[in-house]
C-alpha cells in the first residue's frame, strides 16, 4: 500500500523533526534572534547527518523489506488515477506538506534565513516524495505515478505558499484513523470452489495488527484541512487554538478500483454489486496545539507533533449517498 511507504519515511522524519523544533524553540524565545538568527555550522552539520542518517536508514529499510519482495523490472510508468476513490492521492498531498514543514524546522534549528529554509524545506519535501515515486518506476507490482508526483507538489506547494505569505501555518493537514472491524461471514467465489470473507480480504489487505490497520486501512482513515479561525478571520475574542476541521474519507473499498479480486488459488470474487464505494465529507471543531501556550519547549514541540492527527471532536458527516449524519466522535 503507497500510504504505507509514505508513513515510513514521514515517521522517521517527524521523530527527528520534533527535536529539532524543540530545539529550536529555544533560540525563538529571544525576539530579536528570531528575527534574524545567527547561522550555525555545527547546528546545520548535526542536522544533515541526523538527517542523512534516517534519509538512508528509511529507504534501505524500504527496499529492503518492501520492493525486494516484489523484485525490480525496467522503469516504467503506472496511471493510478482513482485508486481507492483518491485516498492514496490526499495521503502524498498530506505526507508532502508535513514533510516540508519538518524539514523547514530543521533548516530554521541551523540559523538558516526563512527564505533559504522555505526553499529547503520545500526541495526536500519532494526529494523524499521522489525517492518511492523512483523506487515504484522500477517496482513490477506499481510504477512511476505523475498523478502521484502532482500531489507531492501541491502538498509541498500548500505548506510553501502559507509560510510564504503569511510567515506561519493558518490551514494545517492532518489525519484521522483507527482499525475497523469487518463481517466474518462467508463470501464465496464465482465458481463456488473458494470461501472467503470481508474480515479475511481485510487481513489480506491491511494487515492484522492495529499499526499496519491505522496505516494501511483506507477504509479507516480520513485526511483533514485544519483552519484556525483568530489568525484567518482576525477575531481576538475567537480563542487563538481553536479551528474548524473538513475531512474526506471513502467507505467499503476492498480493491483499488473496484471490489473484485482473484485469491492465491484462482478463485474470483466480485462484490461490486454487494457493496457500494461512496465518499464522506466531515465538517467537526479543532484544535491547534502550537497555539496552546505552553512554557515548556518540549511540550511545544510535542504539540506540534500532535497536530499531525486529527484529535476526535463530534461533528457532521455528509456522503455521496445523500445522508447527512452526526456523529458524538468522529475520528
Amino acid at each position: 500500500m503507497q500510504v504505507f511507504k509514505i508513513c515510513v519515511l514521514n515517521l522517521l522524519f517527524s521523530l527527528s523533526g520534533c527535536i529539532l523544533a524543540a530545539q529550536y524553540n529555544n533560540i525563538a524565545i529571544d525576539s530579536s534572534v528570531n528575527k534574524n538568527p545567527e547561522f550555525n555550522k555545527k547546528r546545520f552539520y548535526t542536522a544533515l547527518g541526523i538527517g542523512s542518517v534516517i534519509y538512508g536508514a528509511g529507504t534501505y529499510s524500504l527496499v529492503r523489506y518492501w520492493y525486494s519482495d516484489y523484485g525490480f523490472t525496467k522503469f516504467h510508468t503506472f496511471d493510478d488515477w482513482g485508486e481507492w476513490k483518491h485516498m492514496d492521492k490526499i495521503g502524498h498531498i498530506y505526507t508532502a506538506y508535513n514533510q516540508s514543514s519538518v524539514m523547514y524546522d530543521g533548516a530554521r534549528w541551523t540559523g538558516m534565513k526563512k527564505s533559504n529554509s522555505l526553499i529547503f524545506g520545500f526541495t526536500m519535501g519532494m526529494l523524499l516524495q521522489t525517492t518511492i515515486e523512483v523506487l515504484d518506476g522500477f517496482s513490477p507490482e506499481w510504477g512511476f505515478s505523475y498523478a502521484d508526483m502532482s500531489a507531492n507538489v501541491l502538498g509541498a506547494g500548500v505548506f510553501f505558499a502559507q509560510q510564504k505569505l503569511w510567515d506561519e501555518q493558518r490551514i494545517l493537514m492532518k489525519v484521522s484513523s483507527g482499525k475497523r472491524t469487518y463481517s466474518q461471514e462467508p463470501l464465496y467465489s464465482a465458481n463456488g470452489n473458494g470461501i472467503s470473507s470481508l474480515n479475511q480480504r481485510a487481513n489480506e489487505l491491511f494487515g492484522k495488527s492495529f499499526p499496519e490497520r491505522y496505516l494501511k486501512d483506507y477504509n479507516a482513515q480520513t485526511y483533514w484541512l485544519s483552519f484556525n479561525l483568530s489568525s484567518l478571520i482576525k477575531d481576538h475574542y475567537i480563542p487563538p487554538w481553536l479551528n474548524v476541521s473538513v475531512g474526506y474519507g471513502a467507505q467499503n473499498m476492498f480493491g483499488g478500483f473496484a471490489n473484485s479480486w482473484i485469491d492465491q488459488n484462482g478463485n474470483k470474487y466480485n462484490l461490486n454489486d454487494d457493496f457500494d464505494r461512496y465518499n464522506q465529507f466531515y465538517l467537526t471543531p479543532d484544535i491547534d496545539f502550537r497555539r496552546i501556550p505552553v512554557k515548556s519547549q518540549y511540550l511545544k514541540a510535542l504539540f506540534k507533533a500532535l497536530n499531525l492527527v486529527k484529535f476526535p471532536m463530534p461533528g457532521l458527516e455528509l456522503n455521496s449517498k445523500g445522508k447527512l449524519k452526526f456523529h458524538y466522535l468522529v475520528f
